[in-house]
């Protein structure tokens, strides 16, 4: 089936319907980037324990809502270790290592860095046993992403490497690996429905995250729960969590897989205006780089797709 061919045995569902899904998705996946920043910056909460706590909360609830839907939730030994294989690239990794970067980074930069995650896939892909190879074109969305990079950090880098820089680069590693989780996931084809699949990896990446965060001693570094922390977190959980990653499920049952990806093209730009709103610093240098890189994303995507059950954000 190509990417512009609707899926034939769905009926059609109404306009409104897959209008109120995108916009679930845009601004869900869109504006929980600043409630991370405000959770992570100004609450000082800890970055495993967050992310943890909130991921065990949402698996529990997507598996519960499989349960009284009549879906098994059974797994054999091995689809649970490549389960847990597969939330430590996409949560352990990713997850945590975004919270982690936006202790520092603005979120609309933080937005704007994880839009490369498609440029990963693209590069991580050719080195997987029946990867695709990118053609001309793929290296060139590579060459001009990776460039765009450079131009969003550009006042950074202009003055030294600093934290920020620091940080910022953990925001980059949390995009490679949630794309090494995707490649993972696709490589192992699980057999499972999808939302039972996102619910355990949820469950096995929280709990992970939590015994991340354990080891590090963050129960130590737990700050005073204010109204603003609680918020930020309930949040990213219900909106970021559950009602975008539903509304992304569902859409992909009933429209073209390449419409449902143009979320990679409109979160950066809802994650910049709602970081503008929130007073966080606009310059030619950011419009510059998120031009540029959603260019290189349009090449790659263009020459290399990836599967419908791996486009999800770290968030």
């Amino acid at each position: 089936m190509s990417d512009d061919d609707e899926i034939p045995h769905l009926a059609a569902p109404p306009n409104w319907a897959i209008v109120l899904a995108f916009g679930v998705v845009f601004l869900a996946w869109g504006t929980t980037y600043k409630a991370t920043s405000l959770a992570m910056k100004d609450e000082h909460m800890p970055p495993a324990l967050f992310g943890g706590v909130r991921l065990i909360l949402a698996g529990v609830i997507l598996l519960s809502y499989q349960l009284c839907r009549g879906q098994s939730l059974r797994l054999r030994a091995g689809e649970a270790v490549r389960l847990v294989l597969i939330s430590w690239f996409l949560f352990l990794g990713a997850n945590f290592l975004i919270n982690f970067g936006q202790k520092k980074v603005d979120s609309g930069i933080a937005a704007i860095l994880i839009a490369t995650t498609p440029l990963w896939i693209g590069l991580f892909g050719m080195f997987v046993p029946h990867g695709e190879r990118l053609t001309w074109c793929g290296w060139l969305g590579l060459v001009i992403g990776f460039a765009g990079i450079v131009l969003t950090l550009a006042p950074q880098l202009r003055d030294g490497f600093d934290v920020v820089d620091v940080h910022a680069m953990f925001v980059l590693a949390s995009a490679a690996s949630w794309a090494l989780g995707s490649i993972v996931s696709r490589q192992f084809a699980l057999k499972l429905p999808h939302l039972t699949s996102a619910g355990f990896q949820m469950l096995f990446g929280g709990a992970s995250q939590v015994t991340l965060g354990t080891i590090l001693g963050e129960w130590e570094e737990v700050p005073e729960l204010t109204p603003r922390a609680i918020g930020c977190f309930f949040y990213v959980l219900v909106f970021g969590s559950l009602m975008g990653f539903v509304a992304f499920n569902w859409l992909l049952g009933h429209v073209a897989t390449a419409k449902v990806g143009t979320y990679a093209y409109v979160n950066p730009v809802i994650a910049v205006a709602v970081g503008w709103y929130f007073d966080e610093p606009l310059s030619a240098w950011i419009f510059a780089g998120i031009a540029v890189i959603l260019i290189g994303v349009w090449l790659v995507r263009r020459d290399h797709v990836p599967v419908k059950e791996i486009e999800v954000e770290p968030d």
